[in-house]
């Protein structure tokens, strides 16, 4: 069954190059689990089109199953370089592998790493009190833990 899923999962996809496979679960009672996003987010009918590219796929008389297709949500970690690319501009809490923590602009993503800026009170380099600088890091995915949007209300 997860050759049927994955194969018609792909043609779907390669049928909507705007939307792209976040994750696919299929547990031991056939309950299908498929996590999606896209390029410009994901609307009811993006989740419908591929539920449907999927169920065309599989035959209800010899496979009992259930099929959830979802977008990865406005909290769920951000996982792929696709998902970091359409966020840019926008602020991202995250945490590396050596622990460390950002809060800070999401100013540039490629199929790399990420271009991360920020502002920080540091003390004068000569004299008393504080100065605001502009900080930037940038980070490989693979020293990424966790990535999250931080949503600003």
């Amino acid at each position: 069954m997860r050759d049927t899923v994955e194969s018609s999962l792909e043609n779907a996809l390669n049928e909507r190059s705007d939307l792209f496979l976040i994750d696919l679960i299929i547990l031991d009672d056939n309950k299908i689990r498929v996590i999606v996003d896209g390029d410009n987010g994901i609307t009811v009918d993006d989740c419908v089109f591929l539920s449907r590219a999927i169920e065309g796929e599989l035959d209800r008389d010899e496979i009992d199953f259930s099929l959830e297709v979802t977008s990865a949500g406005a909290t769920s970690p951000l996982e792929h370089a696709r998902q970091f690319k359409k966020n840019i501009g926008r602020s991202l809490e995250i945490r590396t592998t050596d622990n460390t923590k950002y809060v800070a602009n999401l100013v540039k993503a490629d199929d790399e790493a990420i271009t991360l800026q920020w502002k920080a009170r540091e003390p004068k380099p000569i004299g008393k009190g504080k100065i605001t600088v502009k900080k930037e890091a940038v980070l490989n995915y693979n020293e990424i833990e966790q990535a999250k949007v931080k949503i600003k209300f």
